[in-house]
């Protein structure tokens, strides 16, 4: 049974006025999972982008405490098919020898209907923009109430290449990247 625990503790977080440490969780890079759309001639297509690094540290008594950076590796990037994995990685689009890293921050983290907002700041080849992703947590099947030792967030969101100046191939390429990321955690 899926299990949404974020919005409850945002909630209670709201009408208590303790405060706790944020919980630091470890990243499971092998059952994770960084996953984008785009169209290519207008046919939909999917690609995989590794994480590098990952702090992720949860406040399930004050969201605004908790906090999220991952580093992804667009030169191990692959956008589904050799030749558009090829032209992903050149200079017109994410010049991943020039920006060998991607990096996404959270600047403010909300409760939003079932789950959370998660704003923060994306940087692609060197260009810095606000994104927002939305995002579930679950437990783990089978797990007991308030267990909070494993958990699986989901985030998704979309982001337009030609803000980040990632806009080689327009005529072969559209503008929206969806993003839909599955993170394993686990409690350090």
């Amino acid at each position: 049974m899926r299990t949404v625990i974020l919005a409850l503790s945002l909630t209670v977080a709201a009408l208590s006025p303790a405060v706790a440490d944020a919980i630091a969780y470890r990243l499971d890079p092998a059952a994770s999972t960084v996953s984008f759309g785009y169209a290519l001639n207008g046919a939909p297509q999917r690609g995989t982008m590794p994480v590098a690094a990952a702090d992720i540290a949860l406040d399930f008594d004050r969201a605004a405490g908790s906090r999220v950076r991952v580093v992804l590796s667009p030169g191990q990037a692959d956008a589904g098919n050799p030749i558009a994995t090829e032209a992903m990685r050149s200079p017109g689009v994410l010049d991943a020898t020039a920006h060998p890293e991607i990096v996404f921050a959270s600047t403010a983290i909300r409760a939003a209907g079932q789950g959370a907002r998660v704003d923060g700041q994306l940087t692609i080849r060197g260009v810095t923009r606000d994104v927002q992703l939305v995002a579930d947590i679950y437990r783990p099947p089978g797990s007991r109430d308030g267990d909070l030792s494993r958990l699986t967030v989901v985030l998704r969101g979309a982001v337009s290449r030609a803000a980040f100046g990632a806009d080689g191939f327009p005529d072969l390429v559209g503008d929206t990247v969806t993003l839909d990321i599955v993170a394993r955690l686990s409690r350090e």
